[in-house]
């Protein structure tokens, strides 16, 4: 296929959504979004389920198979400890240590989940990606985290973006595929909004704000043009995307704005932890300290 026949279907698939967007504009929407709505979501049963909404993660250039094995024993204890509280969704790990968490974890329904792909510039050969996701899944992971080639995209090269997220996609297979658009390198709500659709486009099960290894991390604007853009690709296609804010996600009250945008704009079907999950390890103990009403130091 010629370079332009196959820019052109990416420019068609971004031609059916306006992504013509005004950021001061965004900005307003959500301030008023998270004056008028956020304090209604500041309940017990709210902090319980963004608890189970958590991809507890580690990722420091000091982990290590002993360290990643003490932070997987920690989930385990989790259910002995806390019985009347649903565990994380998910342990998140460079893919070296999917075995370790595979043959460490003892629990049920948690997720093993990698990034992959370069994380976290994404800066790599694309057979390199492909060929780490793999692994990965070999391993024992069940979800791929990964981040689009943000400078193909910013030169509007979308062909290369597209077609390396539809080669790992494939490697994938039914297993779930987190595609990160580092909103902040972004800067754009237009250009978040078109990351989001193109992203979609090419088989991401869930887009994801950040790494947290760039600054700035997640924002409410760039949640905010994501899940409509989530919204109006559903209406399009009837594919449900899973969104998930992560890095900068410091305090209680940042989940609960998150929960706000999802809840608003995308309603209560995407309300579970098959479509949305918050990237985060600080916030476990803060929610839980919250959910007991003591200072607790869990994790």
């Amino acid at each position: 296929m010629e370079m332009n026949d196959s820019q052109s279907k990416y420019e068609a698939a971004l031609a059916k959504y306006n992504t013509g967007l005004n950021d001061a504009d965004i900005q307003a929407k959500v301030a008023e979004l998270i004056e008028k709505k956020v304090a209604e979501n500041n309940t017990e049963e709210v902090k319980k389920f963004l608890f189970n909404c958590i991809d507890l993660t580690t990722l420091n250039t000091t982990d290590s198979d002993m360290s990643v094995m003490s932070f997987t024993d920690k989930v385990n204890k989790f259910d002995n400890e806390y019985p009347d509280l649903k565990n994380v969704a998910a342990i998140c790990v460079y893919p070296n240590f999917a075995q370790v968490v595979k043959d460490t974890l003892e629990v049920e329904n948690v997720k093993i989940a990698c990034v992959s792909g370069g994380f976290p510039s994404s800066q790599t050969f694309a057979e390199i990606k492909v060929a780490e996701t793999a692994l990965a899944l070999a391993d024992g992971a069940n979800e791929i985290d990964i981040v689009i080639s943000v400078g193909a995209f910013l030169s509007g090269d979308y062909e290369t973006m597209c077609e390396e997220i539809m080669e790992i996609k494939e490697a994938c297979k039914d297993n779930h595929l987190k595609v990160i658009l580092e909103t902040g390198a972004l800067k754009t709500a237009s250009n978040i909004k078109m990351a989001s659709i193109l992203s979609m486009y090419s088989g991401a099960d869930f887009i994801k704000t950040s790494t947290g290894k760039q600054q700035p991390a997640a924002t409410p604007e760039a949640a905010y043009v994501m899940c409509q853009a989530i919204k109006e690709y559903h209406a399009e296609t009837g594919r449900k995307i899973g969104f998930k804010p992560a890095g900068g996600i410091n305090t209680v009250h940042d989940a609960l704005v998150y929960y706000t945008i999802v809840k608003e704009i995308l309603g209560k079907e995407w309300l579970n932890n098959e479509l949305f999950r918050l990237g985060t390890s600080r916030l476990a103990n803060l929610l839980l300290s919250e959910i007991k009403g003591e200072e607790i130091k869990f994790f």
